[in-house]
């Protein structure tokens, strides 16, 4: 008995070192995890629009009492964009952000009481102020799309082009515009589809560049394009537009 137990107590110790690829050395101990720092950016503080734009951004402006926007980027052709009936500008964030880089680009709120065609006609205006802004380009979704064309008509040569995502231009504004214009939508959309948006191209005979782009088998309306899997198309025709009438 006293033999077997001597032989146990031999094998337990061989056991203890571990096979430590055959070298018989016992390996360190392992120190505990410790879990890393995790580090987090504070939020932005200060004025904002809709809590997605930030001083950070641009410059904050307020109108009409206090109706926020901002103004972001650089360069001398401008850009406003007018959201869609129940949108919000933070919608419209990743054009602002491709857009920036090369424009000077408004957004703002809107209230439910305002015209949108004589608050985009105003916010132009406000954006030709800026130093060095000499031209404009109208962008709107659904209803800021539709009163873009006569938005752009008001301000004559100062704008630069139009640009329309689901929108229903007349057949006598889109006649009357001698700008470019560019209409984006999907073919199902209810407000602003293929039907609606080809009308206004056929019309559209005195602009210098009547583009359209229609996403086939879609129902995406205004800013919900680009949020959606053709988003880079989108925004790639929208960027090629502006690259070419920029002047």
């Amino acid at each position: 008995m006293r033999g077997l137990i001597g032989v146990m107590g031999f094998v337990m110790a061989l056991a203890a070192c571990g096979s430590g690829g055959g070298t018989g050395a016992v390996p360190a101990p392992s120190s505990p995890a410790v879990p890393s720092a995790s580090v987090s950016t504070p939020p932005p503080t200060g004025p904002d629009v809709s809590g997605c734009y930030h001083q950070n951004d641009g410059k904050i402006f307020t109108y009409d009492g206090d109706m926020p926007g901002i103004i972001g980027g650089a360069g001398s052709v401008g850009v406003v964009i007018t959201y869609e009936r129940r949108g919000t500008v933070c919608s419209w964030r990743p054009l602002f952000d491709r857009l920036t880089s090369r424009y000077r680009v408004l957004v703002y709120t809107r209230s439910a009481q305002s015209l949108p065609e004589d608050t985009a006609v105003a916010m132009a205006r406000r954006l030709l102020k800026e130093r060095g802004v000499k031209r404009v380009f109208l962008v709107g979704g659904s209803i800021g799309a539709t009163t873009a064309v006569p938005a752009a008509l008001r301000l004559g040569p100062e704008a630069a082009g139009v640009v329309a995502l689901s929108g229903r231009i007349s057949e006598e504004n889109a006649g009357r515009l001698t700008v470019p214009l560019l209409q984006i939508g999907s073919a199902n959309d209810g407000y602003g589809g293929a039907g609606d948006l080809a009308k206004a191209h056929d019309a559209a005979a005195r602009s210098p560049d009547n583009e359209l782009l229609v996403i086939p088998g879609e129902s995406l309306h205004a800013s919900a394009l680009l949020a959606s899997p053709h988003a880079q198309q989108v925004l790639d025709r929208i960027d090629a537009f502006m690259a070419r009438h920029k002047g």
